[in-house]
């Protein structure tokens, strides 16, 4: 059944309030092109509220005042929540961005395995850590982690709740209160992640919600109230928020694009690369920043690499995203898929080859905003199917001549924020992957692993998400010298 969302308030200091705002924002389901929700955009009003109720339960010490071991434990009771809600979360996120159902569907369960994973590292917030003058006998400093206060968490509409979890978790596991703004296209589905905060008794004000375009953001980040900022979204968005917490002095973490490049070395399986090149390549319907959409294979198996790719995405299913075989769903917006279908006309002005793919409707589709998974071959790297990030199903495959030209080939790109090697040599492989200008780099896949650091390397991104290395960004370190 369809869902319904149309709503006109904001999760303000533990409760549902009334939107002052009167602007709205359609919500549009991607496969039908239908209406089916509505929610208010925040005004400068609403914000304060968010702010100011974010920032009481912060002073208040009902969060920060009580040690992380306790935060953990409600925490773990937020995951257990979280993840009973997992058939009604899969299903809001597939109705606002056309995620197939087989992904959105665990996207509960995901995040409440990092909700679980920050409620472990309680001891580390809470560490005892004495460390001596060196040189001064008896003299030593206590270092302490005290939480920064009111962070605001921008997401995008990609993963609408990974992307907050992964900002929220080692927030809250740090004693901050957070105002969450999720992306215009997905403000819905957070709905149900603070219906389980609730549940899990998440104190009043420590999660606060609203919802709004960009205008709305910009207001946010700049507000007198915030005390930290974490983005993920496009490298333009993210230049403009970096501007702005620059001249406020406050600190910043953002995850923005990304161009990454999955190299083929020459003693590589075609075949096994084959089996996981959606996933690695164009997962999320080829809407996730760190996916490899450079392929660079060596000129003596080029040929059968373009055959291969192009036959395995061009029989991957496409279509119904609430289907559990379907792989490709629709792009999230209009505005989305008319940005993908410019870029493969662009390619094609290039003079990129079709393997597969290209312009029109996929066969069988009359409605949806959706887009043809398309592979170019013969592809220059200066060409900009190669150089801009498309952000929808769209590869390209380049040749390259030896190692060096792969390692070049891959590093010349503004991005570095992912990227792969495949070879039946996995130590060689992690010898190229070193000398990859990317944050992070998977051998024969790619995968992100929630206890080690992701983040962009150049116009990926500042900052790292994941890991201990996340709690930093939502802490402050305070020495206190003593003797004795």
């Amino acid at each position: 059944m369809e869902l319904q969302a149309f709503h006109d308030d904001f999760f303000i200091g533990g409760q549902w309030v009334k939107a002052h705002s009167k602007d709205f924002t359609d919500i549009v389901n991607p496969a039908t092109e239908q209406i089916w929700g509505r929610v208010p955009s925040a005004n400068q009003e609403d914000i304060d509220a968010a702010v100011a109720a974010a920032g009481e339960a912060f002073r208040s010490g009902v969060w920060s005042g009580i040690g992380a071991a306790a935060r953990a434990q409600i925490m773990l009771r937020f995951a257990d929540e979280l993840q009973a809600r997992g058939e009604a979360m899969g299903r809001t996120i597939t109705s606002e961005n056309g995620t197939p159902i087989s992904e959105s569907g665990a996207a509960a369960a995901h995040s409440a395995g990092i909700l679980r994973y920050y409620a472990g590292l309680a001891d580390y917030v809470d560490q005892d850590d004495k460390r001596p003058f060196p040189g001064s006998p008896g003299k030593y400093t206590q270092v302490y982690r005290q939480p920064r206060g009111v962070c605001l968490l921008i997401a995008p509409w990609n993963f609408p709740l990974t992307l907050v979890m992964v900002k929220l978790a080692p927030a809250l596991i740090a004693g901050c209160t957070v105002v969450i703004k999720p992306a215009s296209e997905t403000p819905v589905d957070l709905r149900v992640l603070i219906e389980a905060a609730v549940a899990a008794g998440v104190p009043a004000g420590v999660i606060n919600l609203l919802t709004g375009g960009r205008e709305s953001g910009g207001l946010m980040v700049q507000h007198p109230g915030i005390a930290k900022v974490a983005f993920t979204g496009s490298t333009g968005a993210g230049r403009t928020i970096a501007a702005q917490c620059a001249q406020l002095l406050r600190p910043v973490t953002l995850e923005l694009g990304g161009k990454s490049a999955s190299i083929i070395l020459p003693d590589a399986s075609v075949e096994d690369f084959a089996k996981v090149v959606n996933r690695t390549c164009l997962r999320n319907t080829g809407q996730t920043c760190y996916n490899s959409t450079r392929v660079l294979a060596p000129r003596s198996i080029y040929k059968e690499v373009v055959e291969t790719v192009a036959a395995t995405v061009g029989s991957t299913p496409i279509g119904d995203p609430f289907d559990p075989a379907t792989v490709f769903g629709p792009s999230a917006s209009a505005t989305q898929q008319a940005r993908v279908l410019d870029y493969i006309r662009i390619g094609i002005a290039e003079g990129a080859r079709v393997a597969t793919g290209g312009l029109g409707m996929p066969e069988g589709l009359s409605r949806g905003f959706y887009v043809k998974p398309t592979v170019f071959a013969d592809v220059d790297n200066s060409m900009r199917v190669a150089q801009e990030e498309i952000f929808g199903p769209v590869l390209v495959v380049i040749p390259y001549t030896d190692e060096d030209d792969a390692v070049r080939i891959a590093n010349d790109s503004q991005y570095g924020l992912g990227g792969s090697i495949f070879s039946s040599d996995p130590d060689r492989a992690e010898q190229v992957a070193r000398r990859i200008d990317t944050g992070s780099v998977g051998i024969n896949f790619y995968g992100s692993n929630l206890a080690a650091p992701f983040g962009g390397w150049k116009d990926s991104g500042l900052g790292m998400e994941y890991g201990p290395e996340a709690i930093g960004a939502y802490v402050r370190m305070k020495s206190i010298h003593r003797e004795g």
